[in-house]
C-alpha cells in the first residue's frame, strides 16, 4: 500500500459514496486506475465493506450503554459469544484483557429495555458479574482506523 492507497481511503472514510470519478481527481490519477486500486484494496481486506452510519436518536434508541461483562471460566465464552451475536441492542463485543473478559456497546430505546438486556445478559452461563455505564454523549466517534500517508525517503 503506497501513499496514493492512503489518499484514496482516506477520500473514501470521509464519503464512502464518493464514485471514482471524483476520488481520482482528488488524488490526480485516472478513473479506471482508482477503479483498480479500490477494488485491490477490497480483494486485500484492508476495505471489509461500506455502510451507512445511522444516527440511533433519530431511531428512537436513547440510551447507549458501555457493560463490561466477567465470565467464569473460558468454557462458555461460546455461548456468551452466540448470546452476544444473537441480540439485537448489542452494538459491538470486544473481548478484552483485565478484571473483565468482555466488553460490550448496548444501544436501546430507554433504560426499561436497557434493564431488560442487563437481565438477558446476566442470565447467559458463565456470566459471573457486570459493570454498566450509560454513555452521555459521545464527543468523539471514529468509525474506521485513521492512516498517514507515509514519509517519502
Amino acid at each position: 500500500m503506497d501513499n496514493t492507497d492512503v489518499k484514496i481511503l482516506q477520500c473514501l472514510m470521509k464519503n464512502a459514496r464518493a464514485n471514482s470519478s471524483e476520488i481520482a481527481e482528488k488524488v490526480k490519477l485516472s478513473t479506471s486506475t482508482v477503479i483498480e486500486r479500490i477494488k485491490k484494496l477490497e480483494n486485500s481486506g484492508v476495505i471489509k465493506g461500506y455502510a451507512a452510519i445511522i444516527v440511533p436518536e433519530k431511531l428512537g434508541k436513547d440510551v447507549t450503554a458501555l457493560i463490561s461483562v466477567a465470565i467464569d471460566h473460558p468454557k462458555f465464552n461460546d455461548g456468551f459469544v452466540a448470546a452476544v451475536k444473537d441480540n439485537r441492542h448489542i452494538a459491538e463485543c470486544l473481548y478484552i484483557a483485565g478484571e473483565f473478559d468482555y466488553f460490550l456497546k448496548v444501544v436501546t430505546d430507554n433504560t426499561k429495555t436497557l434493564e431488560s438486556v442487563l437481565n438477558e445478559i446476566k442470565s447467559i452461563p458463565g456470566v459471573s458479574k457486570t459493570q454498566t455505564s450509560i454513555v452521555l454523549s459521545s464527543p468523539k466517534n471514529e468509525y474506521s482506523v485513521p492512516i498517514k500517508e507515509k514519509k517519502e525517503k
